[in-house]
């Protein structure tokens, strides 16, 4: 008894950990889905470009992973600014974002699926950081820095977040900007601009995941995929547009996965946290703390 107290206590804890990292990949969609009502599937693509790039700081450069994403921030946010710039030329301003503009996205996966693929191979690759093995001893918990230090970033990312879209004009121009475009000129802010700089904070934001993703595991190029379900399910469980219900969501399919992985097997955990995304929304349709 006592060891299945100590089993479940440690399944708990490393849930939350693994929440803190699916908050980190889960952020940007945050922004772009549940914000900009742009379903930007392609989004894990990018989180893996994230990865790799800290693969390569890593190995060619000798950089900290994280720190070498974090250097490259301002090439991802410009990415992500072109690809709303073509997304809505292309799309949007026709008004014809449904259908295509999802073909757009997947598009895009899949032109960053094969140019990763063409040139990295589909082998494994991992980086190499004081935090990446280890443990911090708490006594009766042992947390794994290689899942500590993502669940901090990704806590972090959504608290600065936050605080820019809660205290700063465009933050609030970004909030604003799926539900009263018209509103929103009148406060002289552009849509079209507001969604770009938005879009661009999406890309940086999974750039920063792809860090964290390396430091958990090692990536190939298609494993991004694994991912496409659960982020959004994420921002769904959490409410759209709700930061703090979609950290809250993270963490409890973390929780949940952890549990039934480490209590019932690997294979149960997505089946029953796809359960508990069910059950709640059928309870709450709106979310978590959606409005």
């Amino acid at each position: 008894m006592e060891a299945d107290a100590s089993l479940l206590i440690s399944a708990v804890v490393s849930g939350l950990l693994l929440g803190g990292f699916y908050a980190a990949v889960s952020v940007g969609v945050a922004i772009s889905f549940g914000m900009l009502d742009i379903v930007n599937i392609a989004h894990p693509a990018f989180i893996l470009l994230g990865s790799y790039v800290a693969f390569i700081g890593n190995t060619v450069f000798g950089i900290d992973p994280i720190l070498s994403v974090m250097i490259t921030l301002p090439a991802f946010y410009l990415l992500g600014m072109l690809a709303y710039q073509v997304y809505y030329v292309a799309f949007e301003r026709r008004d014809d974002q449904s259908l295509r503009g999802l073909s757009f996205f997947f598009g895009l996966l899949f032109i960053a699926e094969v140019g990763l693929i063409l040139v990295f191979g589909v082998d494994y690759r991992s980086v190499q950081a004081w935090y990446v093995s280890g443990n911090l001893n708490l006594g009766v918990v042992e947390l794994p820095w290689r899942l500590l230090v993502p669940f901090l970033l990704g806590l972090a990312m959504v608290g600065a977040l936050q605080i820019f879209l809660a205290r700063t004009f465009i933050g609030r121009a970004i909030q604003a900007v799926a539900q009263d475009q018209q509103a929103l000129r009148l406060m002289a802010a552009d849509p079209t601009k507001i969604k770009r700089i938005a879009f661009g904070l999406s890309f940086a934001t999974a750039a920063l995941g792809g860090a964290a993703m390396i430091i958990i595991q090692p990536i190939e190029p298609s494993i991004g995929r694994e991912y496409i379900g659960r982020i959004f399910a994420i921002c769904v469980l959490g409410g759209l547009g709700s930061f703090p219900g979609m950290v809250i969501a993270a963490l409890t399919l973390g929780v949940v996965e952890n549990i039934t992985a480490t209590f019932f097997g690997p294979s149960w955990a997505p089946a029953v946290s796809f359960g508990v995304l069910l059950i709640t929304l059928a309870v709450r349709p709106s979310g978590i703390l959606g409005r």
